[in-house]
């Protein structure tokens, strides 16, 4: 049994356990990052604001200058699944990412942040989303953007979890069914999706909350 699994019971299943390893750490990251701020950043402090910093041109280039009060949520949200996704490439470790709940939980605080926007920036005006372009459309037009709104943390969470939980998969199969040393391309395969994935979950992210706080037609 892998050492992180010693609570992996059934009040705390790998997924759950693996969550609060990223956690840890990334407070870990943090930390090194941010005790010693200089002008000439030192190893981890610089690799953090490149990144952060690559997001925040990605934010504004998606959202506007309004996006950057989002940063918070899309920040945490590309780190976590970034290193998520990554940690199951790791022989012995699992991707939180690669179970259902974890990327539904995402997926929810993202709807919910997309509507709980919408309403404070419109009010009641928000509901002229689901009406559709003219007022007698509106029967027809309403189903159709609930259910197409109701789709969006299903198509989120479902995505990410399962190329990640195949990507899993096939790991497991080539290291169980070939020597260590061939699957290094499969590695760098692997890499370069889990970076992949976690950049169409905070894109969409972006795309929908700016959805919401753009003025019904």
């Amino acid at each position: 049994m892998h050492p992180l699994l010693f609570l992996d019971n059934k009040y705390f299943p790998p997924h759950v356990t693996y969550t609060w390893f990223i956690m840890l750490l990334l407070i870990l990251l943090s930390y090194l990052a941010t005790r010693r701020l200089d002008l000439y950043p030192n190893r981890v402090q610089n690799i953090m604001e490149v990144f952060l910093g690559g997001l925040d041109n990605l934010l504004v280039d998606t959202m506007g200058e309004e996006g950057r009060k989002f940063f918070p949520l899309i920040a945490t949200l590309a780190i976590f699944i970034m290193i998520a996704n990554l940690l199951g490439i790791i022989p012995g470790f699992e991707s939180p990412t690669s179970n259902l709940n974890t990327t539904a939980s995402m997926a929810l605080i993202v709807f919910l942040m997309t509507h709980i926007v919408g309403i404070k920036e419109h009010g009641f005006k928000y509901v002229k989303h689901f009406l559709g372009p003219v007022w007698w459309m509106a029967p027809l037009m309403m189903p159709i953007e609930i259910v197409s709104h109701l789709s969006r943390p299903l198509s989120l969470s479902v995505r990410l979890f399962g190329n990640i939980m195949g990507e899993d998969l096939v790991l497991a199969i080539l290291l169980l069914l070939v020597p260590f040393l061939v699957p290094l391309p499969m590695f760098a395969l692997m890499i370069f999706t889990s970076l992949i994935q976690t950049l169409v979950f905070v894109l969409l992210a972006m795309m929908y909350i700016t959805a919401s706080m753009e003025e019904a037609h």
